[in-house]
């Protein structure tokens, strides 16, 4: 398998904590989102995904785009390490947890926002922590209903791998944390496992310090 990917994307972030929580070895091909107008905007990436975004997953001849999607393709290839609770009821909620992340807050601050904002002379800063500040507000009361150790139940899942990479651009935008202690919790548990640090922006090839 191939990852295209970029360091601080969280989209991409969240899928190597999942292909890291399933122990699953892959080649990781960064793609720069600024460089050149952006690779990803480049023929060849756009043959892969023509939304021109990452992440995407390559496996054999076959292209897989949209976080949410990869997970599920490996949920159903490789079980074996589950991504979702056994109980339906909190399979359901760790799904609602993902897109409160995936659907509610990562695509009204990502770069592509971001930058059409910036062009419409708009600070992007106090719009950004507008959305990250109440989508992570839900997800945390949600989570505090259903989680456990972890945001749903007592072993990590993907609502996990959606969350923390959004508290990490959560601070980039100098989100106030106050309101968030329950995440932060669940934050330092999982900066405590292997998949997660191995995942974390900062050691990945392409990083910028």
């Amino acid at each position: 398998m191939k990852l295209f990917t970029y360091w601080r994307s969280s989209a991409s972030w969240r899928v190597r904590i999942a292909l890291e929580l399933k122990g699953l070895e892959y080649e990781y091909i960064p793609v720069h989102l600024v460089n050149n107008g952006g690779e990803q905007k480049g023929i060849e990436h756009m043959a892969k995904n023509p939304m021109a975004q990452i992440p995407v997953l390559e496996v054999g001849d076959v292209y897989i785009s949209q976080s949410v999607a990869i997970f599920e393709y490996l949920e159903e290839m490789f079980p074996e390490t589950p991504l979702l609770p056994e109980d339906p009821v909190l399979r359901a909620y760790t799904r609602q947890l993902g897109e409160i992340v995936n659907s509610g807050i990562q695509p009204l601050q990502n770069l592509a926002v971001i930058q059409r904002l910036k062009g419409m002379d708009i600070d992007p800063k106090p719009w950004c922590q507008h959305f990250i500040r109440d989508g992570l507000l839900a997800f945390q009361k949600i989570s505090e209903a259903c989680g456990g150790t972890f945001s749903c139940g007592d072993e990590p899942t993907w609502a996990d791998a959606c969350l923390i990479p959004q508290l990490y651009n959560a601070r980039r935008f100098e989100l106030d944390f106050s309101e968030l202690g329950y995440l932060a919790e669940i934050e330092k548990r999982c900066s405590e496992l292997q998949p997660f640090i191995n995942a974390h922006a900062s050691r990945q090839p392409d990083a910028v310090q």
